[in-house]
């Protein structure tokens, strides 16, 4: 139940973000050519290619890393016909939502290249999609360019429309991530839900920031965020200087400064930063001796940080997982929120939370789901 405080707050935001995002949409430039049961339209996609695509296409494929996460978001998994190898491997541990949700029905399709965008284009010829969505994060080495767009596309015959996938850690990246969603959408005939999502973001962070937003500086608490998944699960000093959950709740992040992009710090520097609270992305109980968490128990240096000693460890679930998942992200930060500030967070249950955002990006709530991956130390205290 929503407290008097805050009721009608995310409602509002709501409409409020949606005005916004359908005076944005149509930025990315449609035409449409008539042509009967055959109609085209042409996309301007996230690199600036004219695409001419059908209108709406019955068969896909999704390249690149987070792309067939997308199509879920848009609700059109049913169309696709091929995936690419991360989608047909038997996972230990998995953490990306949507796959838990459809990973069945993904497992089932024909194989479309390697992942993180490595296509086959003999294989996807043989399979024969009416469309080729590609996308890539912004500054890796799995980045996709309109080049590689260019290629795919001369090498099968078929529209390839691509786009950067992005990210929350800046408005930059988030401009990218909108633009994705709303070319998928186009092609997809999947606007009104494209938009939806956009609202839905900014409404949710608009609440989370509105929880926190009078809470002096001096009165705002310090976190560290360590064993950060990017590519692989990692240790104690793998951290996200731009943790957006930190961002959107008003903690004070102890690695601020270090840029945005995701960082490895000295292990000295976070005993020197000493913060009140430190989150371990629970990711990291993949390497020996459970990462993070197991060096927090045997190092001495670490044991010293006042967290560990009076119990304000916390893990949080990894959202890096075959690039972002956005839903989880947002769980992640009503957690925070409610473990740093739990008077402006009275009102959620973060597990109720994440499964109300999970149903909504991808129609299931799969939080237990997610969590039992990581033996169920999301969303709760560590102990040490």
């Amino acid at each position: 139940m929503i407290m008097p405080k805050y009721t009608g707050m995310l409602t509002a935001a709501v409409l409020a973000a949606l005005v916004l995002v359908m005076l944005a949409a149509g930025c990315t430039g449609t035409g449409t050519v008539q042509g009967g049961a055959g109609e085209t339209v042409t996309v301007t996609d996230g690199f600036g290619r004219a695409v001419a695509v059908p209108s709406p296409p019955e068969s896909v494929v999704c390249s690149g890393s987070g792309c067939l996460r997308y199509l879920v978001y848009l609700q059109s998994q049913d169309l696709a016909v091929g995936v690419d190898d991360i989608e047909k491997e038997g996972r230990a541990i998995e953490g990306r939502p949507y796959a838990l949700a459809y990973g069945a029905q993904f497992k089932d399709l024909p194989l479309i290249g390697e992942f993180r965008g490595k296509d086959d284009p003999e294989k996807i010829l043989g399979i024969g999609p009416q469309v080729i969505l590609k996308t890539g994060s912004t500054g890796t080495a799995y980045a996709t360019s309109a080049g590689d767009a260019d290629k795919l596309e001369a090498k099968t015959g078929i529209p390839v429309v691509a786009f950067p996938y992005g990210s929350l850690r800046n408005d930059a990246e988030k401009a990218e991530m909108y633009t994705g969603l709303r070319v998928m959408g186009e092609v997809l005939d999947k606007q009104d839900r494209a938009e939806e999502v956009i609202a839905y973001i900014e409404a949710t962070i608009a609440d989370l920031e509105a929880r926190t937003a009078d809470i002096p500086e001096s009165e705002q608490k310090t976190a560290y965020i360590g064993g950060v998944s990017s590519a692989g699960a990692h240790g104690i000093i793998s951290t996200e200087p731009a943790y957006p959950p930190f961002l959107w709740v008003n903690a004070k992040n102890a690695a601020a400064g270090l840029g945005t992009a995701h960082a490895d710090v000295a292990k000295e520097a976070l005993v020197d930063w000493n913060p009140g609270y430190v989150f371990i992305d629970v990711g990291t109980i993949q390497m020996e001796n459970d990462g993070a968490i197991g060096e927090l128990k045997s190092d001495p240096a670490l044991q010293g940080l006042s967290a560990a000693k009076e119990g304000r460890v916390y893990g949080v679930l990894p959202y890096n997982f075959y690039s972002t998942n956005y839903e989880t992200v947002l769980a992640d930060a009503y957690f925070v929120g409610k473990t740093l500030y739990p008077d402006r967070f009275a009102d959620i249950d973060p597990g109720e939370k994440a499964d109300e955002i999970y149903t909504f990006f991808i129609g299931k709530p799969v939080f237990s789901d997610l969590n039992s991956q990581y033996r169920n130390l999301g969303f709760t205290e560590i102990p040490l």
